[in-house]
């Protein structure tokens, strides 16, 4: 006799929070902590919506409703006061229940249904982490066509197919999951430049609210402040980093040293990154030190400052920042431009969301082996842990 519980709703407080009680034991845990609105002994059956409450003993926690979904698995709905959830998830503990996290518990409901394959299981998983519906889409056909139908192929073919066209087959899928991944769990941006180019004004405009503080003196911004926009079909996070200076980060405090390490560690880790420089400056805003920071990134360089007069010369921008867009971050001028450039280097313009893609560190890691098979055999092993393996 076992059960388990999970919060499956996100954390923080909602309006209602939802908690998934599942295994063979449920029922007979509600039956001590549920009782039906209108005093009567509740009968548990598939299908129903019960109205009640959970009690400690003669203590009232709360008024909940109870989903009974199947003879093993209830979804009880309560207030979202996240203390309300930690006591409901206490008393369930205290009476038996497993606590587990939301994707433990939901692979073990999935687990007890009718067999499907791992890659199926981990996309019902997955779209819980998903951050856009595009995100969720392309996942979802992950399922029963995409990556599943692809291995199937390759599984169901293998005699007839060259070890080269599977193992080119994976490399492309291996490609496409790249841009996949940005829609499905996100894109970071790091907007970086030299102080006073108008980082801090574009994150604004960005956000459309006063996030970061705006004046004209050079190191304001000490700290990274980001925001969160959706620009479909993405979720973007725009993280605005103190001005790069090598001068600040010698000869100043502790504090500015820190703060210009952490914009580095920013840029290091972005998926894309904003090179903002002044439109109304010389050429001469850039060094050797920010040129060899974002060598091996995927930049777009932002010429702020449209509506002052142009100082820069663009003919001196190396190849790798030759990709710009001229905007004015204080009056919003060129920020279509400056999005539909960012869509295009991620990417995700015209990305069909029916691609077959990877989408956790299981299949990247299974495809980049099968990349590098040497033999059939070896291919077949792996196309079954693909499809088969354990998560």
């Amino acid at each position: 006799m076992s059960a388990f519980a999970a919060v499956m709703t996100g954390k923080g407080t909602g309006a209602i929070s939802t908690i998934q009680l599942f295994g063979d034991s449920a029922e007979e845990i509600l039956k001590k902590i549920f009782k039906l609105a209108s005093a009567k002994p509740p009968e548990f059956k598939t299908g129903k919506i019960l109205l009640g409450t959970i009690c400690d003993g003669a203590e009232l926690i709360d008024q909940v409703t109870i989903g009974c979904e199947a003879s093993s698995s209830f979804a009880i709905h309560c207030h979202g006061n996240p203390l309300i959830v930690e006591m409901i998830m206490q008393l369930l503990q205290r009476c038996g229940a497993k606590l587990e996290t939301s994707e433990q518990l939901l692979a073990k409901v999935l687990a007890a249904q009718k067999p499907i394959g791992a890659i199926a299981l981990e996309a019902k998983l997955a779209q819980l982490q998903a951050k856009t519906i595009q995100g969720a889409k392309i996942i979802a056909n992950q399922a029963n066509a995409g990556l599943t139908k692809k291995a199937e192929e390759w599984r169901q073919n293998i005699n007839a197919m060259s070890l080269n066209e599977i193992t080119c087959e994976a490399k492309l899928i291996l490609k496409n999951s790249q841009i996949a991944k940005l829609i499905i769990f996100g894109c970071q941006v790091a907007i970086i430049g030299p102080p006073n180019s108008g980082k801090s004004t574009l994150l604004n405009y960005l956000a459309g609210r006063q996030k970061a503080i705006v004046t004209n003196i050079k190191g304001t911004t000490r700290d990274w402040i980001s925001a969160t926009c959706r620009i479909e079909p993405l979720s973007i996070e725009f993280i605005d980093t103190a001005g790069l200076d090598e001068k600040l980060s010698a000869h100043s405090d502790t504090i500015e040293k820190a703060a210009q390490q952490k914009s580095i560690e920013i840029l290091e880790q972005a998926d894309l990154v904003l090179l903002v420089l002044d439109n109304s400056q010389p050429t001469e805003q850039l060094n050797k030190s920010l040129l060899t920071k974002v060598a091996n990134k995927k930049v777009l360089t932002v010429l702020n400052k449209s509506d002052l007069p142009a100082k820069f010369d663009t003919a001196k921008l190396p190849k790798i920042l030759d990709n710009t867009v001229l905007i004015s971050a204080k009056f919003g001028t060129g920020i279509e431009a400056l999005i539909g450039k960012i869509l295009q280097i991620c990417g995700v313009t015209g990305f069909d969301l029916k691609t077959a893609v990877c989408f956790t560190d299981r299949h990247e890691n299974l495809l980049k082996q099968l990349k590098h098979a040497e033999y059939k055999q070896r291919a077949g092993t792996i196309i079954q842990k693909l499809l088969n393996g354990p998560m």
